[in-house]
């Protein structure tokens, strides 16, 4: 208690000989008060809240062997053959099952590719541009690229492109590391290459602007907290735990956005987010967000074309 004691008056003391500026601190307070009283932003369309939904299209391009739910013990030199079909019904029901959802429900999503999955299931991949849908590119395929040199990393993102616009005839202008990890030269070549967004961040609950080769370039923020890969598969949640988990965030951005600019992101994987459960809890997710004024749903190349035509988007 003396300490105390001694400290308070210590403390005074300096705050009486002018260590302690009153003016200056008065006038960091007053500057908090004035950014919590500020007018917020907006989105320009009008839109309250934004929804942006991802259907990531990976199932047929993954290695032999890659996670799955079954237990991690294949011995070494056999190929985990049960764990391949769980991969081949995110193409084979998944994305189909998706597809049609959210024609029923009238939204358009930002669908992020694998090039080697593109090439294994063509047919798929256009029609999922066909639906109005967009396509946005995810490497080449599941190997590791924050490891890689430059060039080798240009080329592995480049061929996963040049594998969407062959096959579907759409140019993908959005970018997604596999597990969001880019490494320091991704950027760079993003912007080389004519991207125009990518969303491997979680830092925000809006889009913002970075500069890259100084130039303006979009960030999209993506979600770990609505992402069916990490509370399904990764926590184990049953369809209704998520379902409530991600009506409680849309809940909380809803309130929010009376006064500033939010975004929702939701994820979905073909092989998880394609179950009948899961679409199921999706449908009815949706059409409970329908149901308040003034929420949209957006492609990611669509927030990322506002964000960099809206003077007032957070730049960073």
């Amino acid at each position: 208690m003396g300490s105390r004691r001694n400290f308070i008056k210590q403390t005074g003391i300096i705050g009486m000989v002018g260590l302690i500026n009153p003016i200056e601190t008065f006038a960091e307070v007053s500057q908090t008060k004035s950014f919590l009283s500020a007018p917020k932003k907006k989105w320009t369309d009008g839109s309250r809240l934004v929804v942006s939904i991802s259907m990531q299209f990976e199932a047929g391009g993954q290695p032999d062997n890659a996670e799955s739910p079954f237990p991690q013990n294949i011995q070494k030199g056999y190929i985990d053959l049960p764990a391949a079909t769980w991969y081949n019904y995110g193409y084979k029901e998944g994305i189909p099952r998706m597809l049609d959802n959210w024609d029923k429900l009238g939204v358009k999503v930002t669908s992020h590719m694998v090039g080697t999955a593109v090439l294994k299931n063509p047919e798929l991949a256009k029609e999922i541009v066909q639906r109005g849908h967009e396509a946005a590119a995810h490497g080449m395929n599941w190997s590791t690229q924050y490891t890689m040199p430059y060039e080798e990393e240009k080329k592995f993102i480049k061929d996963g492109v040049d594998a969407i616009k062959n096959i579907t005839g759409f140019t993908a202008i959005g970018y997604n590391a596999n597990w969001l990890r880019r490494g320091t030269n991704t950027l760079n070549i993003l912007q080389e290459l004519g991207f125009k967004y990518h969303i491997d961040d979680i830092s925000r609950d809006e889009p913002f602007i970075i500069q890259v080769k100084n130039k303006d370039f979009a960030v999209v923020p993506y979600t770990l907290r609505c992402n069916d890969i990490v509370l399904i598969e990764g926590k184990n949640f049953s369809a209704d735990q998520f379902l409530q988990q991600v009506k409680m965030e849309f809940d909380q951005l809803y309130a929010e956005s009376e006064t500033q600019r939010r975004q929702m992101s939701i994820s979905f994987h073909d092989r998880i987010g394609g179950t009948p459960q899961m679409v199921k809890a999706a449908n009815d997710l949706i059409k409970y967000m329908q149901q308040h004024k003034g929420v949209s749903f957006k492609r990611k190349d669509e927030i990322a074309e506002m964000a960099l035509h809206d003077k007032t988007t957070i730049r960073e």
